[in-house]
């Protein structure tokens, strides 16, 4: 899953200052469907600390130049264990293994949803968007769900 984030150096001249590290996430790829899908923007904060749980931005191990959001399940020896939420796509954990820290850039806030296309815009099409346009993406730890999985199983 490829995403595009705010230039890293933006963010460290702003730590130095003492103020929050936040940037935005495009998700791409279907890895984390179905709590994230292709469109949606991701809030997230740089150089947070990391629990099991947490949507994360890291640098894929064998493609460094390529960010990558998955979900971090557990501290290993070697770093974080990282799936994305879509059982059929195995780039993850699973084919790079245990991800070092320092290749963990950010900790995902919130997912965006982009607003439905002009052929959609009721207004029940709006209100449907509108009621779940925003919603956090950490774990709650309820169930061991994601929020945003719990909400939409209604």
């Amino acid at each position: 899953m490829q995403e595009r984030l705010d230039e890293r150096g933006q963010g460290l001249d702003r730590e130095r200052r003492g103020l929050l590290r936040i940037g935005l996430a495009e998700v791409y790829n279907p890895s984390m469907v179905p709590t994230l899908n292709p469109g949606d923007q991701l809030v997230v904060q740089y150089g947070a600390s990391v629990r099991p749980g947490d949507v994360v931005v890291l640098r894929h191990p064998f493609r460094q130049d390529l960010l990558i959001v998955k979900r971090a399940v557990e501290r290993r020896d070697g770093g974080w264990w990282v799936t994305g939420d879509n059982p059929l796509v195995e780039n993850d954990s699973r084919e790079f293994g245990a991800v070092p820290d320092e290749l963990v850039v950010a900790r995902a806030w919130m997912r965006l949803r982009p607003p439905p296309q002009a052929g959609q815009r009721s207004a029940t099409a709006l209100l449907s968007w509108a009621a779940s346009a925003v919603r956090p993406v950490r774990s709650a730890g309820l169930l061991g769900l994601p929020l945003s999985r719990r909400l939409r199983a209604r």
